[in-house]
């Protein structure tokens, strides 16, 4: 290089300015902003989180798209490019709490933090294990036997476990030790349940029915919906509105809120697939859906706005532990995310 020759300029070093969303099952993907964040010389940035390489999906000036390693873990998500090292942000990752279950609604969680999952089966399959009980400390053991296509679960005022059938259209209660009595019968293709302040317990039949059981067994028609393709996820806020989403063959789904009349109000619109549904004590809903092409954890506030704030798929149901975590039903596992939120108790 010549004296008058200029210097090559030196490459930038890379900066995250966001990470969205900083929660994420392991696999997910998830999008980091900032500078910097492109490729140098054809060679594409390293992610590295924790002490683990995400595989980097898209490289921008000021978008790095990557994957959560399987086995990833809670840790600080950094760049690397050309020697220069990022800001480091923290990113939760969802950590293993049980597997070799079938699930296809929320779990449920008692109030010493037991938790209830269900081996629900394909259509009309007896299974060794209807449910299964996970402890705190993550010893799962089989807790209910002989309910077919178990589904819905609820652990109502009483402290017993509720159960639905899909295939018989029943709802079971189980006691603490586990013993199985029939509840109620003719709920169609009852899918989803969940108790009131009051111990009325919903019924979600995918046909098209929500039903209501009074605590005398009364039944009522509470509400009709556009029926659903697999199955009505069912919550209840401190808002006395039952609040209900199921899929349908439109990819532009609908989160209902129905009041104490049983008139059906659109809470919010623009929803894929939407399943598992939970609230906190803000009155914030939690649904697992796609939302603008991204797939996860979405969080809709009470004035009808919508952050996704977990990345992953395949999520069937959610519920929220004691002290902040949500658990999230895959179609085989259960996992706990560190999100930090206060789910809302009736009772």
């Amino acid at each position: 290089m010549t004296p008058d020759a200029p210097k090559p300029l030196a490459t930038p070093a890379p900066r995250i300015t966001r990470v969205h969303p900083v929660a994420a099952l392991p696999g997910a993907e998830i999008h980091v902003h900032g500078a910097g964040l492109s490729p140098v010389a054809g060679r594409l940035p390293v992610a590295m989180l924790g002490e683990l390489a995400a595989h980097v999906l898209l490289s921008r000036e000021e978008r790095l798209v990557l994957r959560v390693p399987e086995e990833g873990e809670p840790g600080l998500l950094r760049v690397l490019r050309n020697g220069a090292q990022s800001n480091s942000v923290s990113v939760d990752v969802a950590r293993l709490l049980a597997t070799g279950l079938h699930q296809v609604a929320n779990p449920a969680i008692d109030l010493q933090g037991n938790v209830y999952a269900t081996f629900s089966g394909a259509r009309g399959q007896e299974t060794p294990v209807s449910v299964f009980r996970i402890a705190p400390s993550g010893e799962a053991a089989p807790f209910v036997t002989g309910i077919l296509n178990a589904t819905g679960l609820a652990v109502g005022p009483d402290g017993y476990l509720y159960v639905s059938s899909r295939n018989d259209g029943n709802i079971y209660r189980v006691s603490p030790g586990g013993a199985v009595s029939t509840y109620s019968e003719g709920m169609g293709i009852a899918t989803g349940i969940v108790f009131d302040g009051a111990g009325n317990l919903y019924v979600g039949d995918r046909s098209g029915t929500i039903f209501k059981i009074a605590p005398d067994r009364q039944i009522f028609v509470y509400a009709t919906l556009e029926p659903s393709i697999s199955a009505y996820h069912l919550a209840f806020g401190l808002d006395e509105r039952l609040y209900v989403a199921g899929p349908t063959p439109s990819s532009y789904d609908t989160l209902y809120a129905i009041g104490q009349d049983g008139t059906a109000a659109v809470h919010y619109r623009g929803l894929g697939r939407p399943q598992g549904i939970a609230l906190d004590v803000a009155g914030n809903v939690y649904l697992s859906a796609s939302m603008a092409g991204r797939r996860g954890v979405v969080r809709i506030a009470p004035d009808s706005t919508a952050e996704l704030v977990a990345s992953g798929s395949g999520i069937a149901g959610l519920a929220f532990l004691p002290g902040g975590d949500m658990v999230v039903a895959t179609a085989n596992a259960l996992l706990t995310l560190p999100l930090g939120v206060e789910g809302l108790r009736l009772y």
